[in-house]
């Protein structure tokens, strides 16, 4: 029986923290591909070689040439310019200000993988979000269900991790969710959350839970401001975990950014949901009952995501 195969375009912290991880868990094949080839190269060498001390038998393969990735299960797309802070400054630019220098990029990367793997489905993964997936949709002309964003498997993770540290409890006891574009208006819902089945506000003053919330939305801009550049493992993390759902058929519930078709009140516009994520893509999307309040911070995320997708110029 033939390995799945999965190609990750970028082999920056990101991309090559997830080949790291499809490699543990005996994923896939992978192709590291990026523009500086040595890079890519050395990369997949170096993990290649740890192969016999951590016991996965998988061909690692780094490379600038997109004809080595022709026929991917998934493609993972990382490429872009990061957040980093000016030198001169010490300022950071805005999500909105990479987005047309990564429109580029994206496009191209979108257009190659396309031709050498058609019937691939792309998780996308570069900054911003939700505009990249409309990138990668336009550019790729796949249906939708096949171009996926990673942001809310993130998000969530974030929330989750936060929440634990306050209660210190297992994060495994710890279920919750994040709705909305990725970034600063994101839609965390306590009403959702709950530790073990307990309602999280029976075990968080409201105050503490509020600012659990702030700190989840400014979550990547914490990371950046302590390293200079952007997080990856847990961005890799929640990425990986997407790549597994697919490739193993799981229909897991993983909250992505999905061109929404009249869910949630909107309609052709990419919004981080709860979608479940099977051997086609995008298999479903489940439409939480929300409140006013909870659609109220839905619609300021979706303004913000409309502002961004708008510079795209589709």
């Amino acid at each position: 029986m033939a390995r799945n195969k999965v190609t990750i375009v970028g082999s920056g912290n990101v991309g090559a923290t997830c080949a790291h991880w499809i490699a543990s868990k005996e994923l896939a094949d992978v192709v590291l591909v990026d523009i500086v080839e040595g890079a890519a190269k050395g990369k997949a060498l170096d993990l290649a070689e740890s192969a016999p001390v951590m016991n996965f038998d998988l061909n690692i393969i780094g490379s600038g040439n997109y004809e080595l990735t022709a026929d991917s299960d998934v493609v993972v797309i990382t490429a872009g310019v990061p957040r980093k802070k000016d030198p001169v400054t010490g300022q950071f630019p805005s999500r909105d200000e990479l987005v047309k220098t990564n429109q580029g990029i994206v496009g191209e990367v979108t257009r190659q993988v396309a031709k050498y793997s058609p019937n691939s489905i792309l998780i996308v993964v570069s900054n911003p979000l939700d505009a990249m997936c409309h990138v990668a949709l336009n550019e790729s002309g796949f249906p939708s269900q096949r171009v996926i964003g990673q942001a809310g498997a993130l998000d969530t993770a974030r929330y989750k991790t936060f929440l634990a540290m306050e209660l210190g409890l297992s994060v495994r006891d710890i279920h919750a969710m994040v709705l909305g574009g990725h970034g600063d208006e994101m839609v965390p819902l306590p009403r959702h959350t709950s530790v073990a089945g307990i309602p999280i506000r029976e075990l968080i003053p409201e105050d503490r839970l509020q600012a659990i919330i702030e700190r989840t939305r400014k979550g990547g801009g914490e990371i950046v401001s302590l390293l200079g550049y952007s997080g990856y493992y847990a961005p890799a993390a929640g990425t990986v975990e997407m790549v597994e759902a697919i490739l193993k058929d799981q229909k897991r519930v993983i909250p992505s950014a999905v061109l929404l078709n009249g869910q949630y009140g909107y309609t052709g516009l990419y919004i981080g949901v709860p979608a479940v994520l099977g051997a086609n893509g995008i298999e479903s999307v489940i439409e939480m009952q929300l409140n006013d309040e909870e659609k109220a911070m839905l619609e300021v995320s979706a303004k913000a995501v409309r502002s961004v997708v708008g510079v795209l110029g589709y």
